[in-house]
């Protein structure tokens, strides 16, 4: 199946957004780790309302999981293709999966700081 590019800037634009709405349905509805993180989301979005956090800790709180959500995305991409292109085991395909798998764990860190930052203070 062939795509057809629209030159339409209104309709062009329209298709680009159900495109990303197909493509996040598709990630929480199959991948289990991006399942994990977007209930992890949620708990947090809970949290936020149940401690009244300020503006700012929420900024930070939707910037860490978004962060984390959108780096995740890329690393399930990035396996995809690599699967795709050379599906039996390969060292150097290995070595490419593992550094996507990498730069997810930095944001996932870089998250669970911001959430201990904003959290902790509220138990003690």
């Amino acid at each position: 199946m062939a795509f057809e590019k629209d030159n339409s800037f209104i309709t062009g634009r329209l298709k680009s957004v159900g495109y990303a709405f197909k493509g996040a349905f598709k990630l929480i509805t199959t991948e289990h780790s991006v399942m994990v993180q977007f209930s992890l989301a949620i708990i947090m979005i809970i949290a936020g309302f149940y401690f009244d956090i300020d503006r700012y800790e929420w900024m930070m709180q939707i910037l860490a999981f978004g962060l984390v959500l959108g780096i995740e995305s890329l690393n399930t991409a990035v396996e995809k293709i690599a699967d795709f292109v050379h599906p039996e085991f390969h060292d150097k395909i290995g070595f490419i999966k593992d550094i996507a798998a990498g730069a997810v764990l930095f944001a996932a860190l870089a998250a669970i700081a911001i959430g201990l930052l904003i959290y902790v203070p509220k138990f003690i």
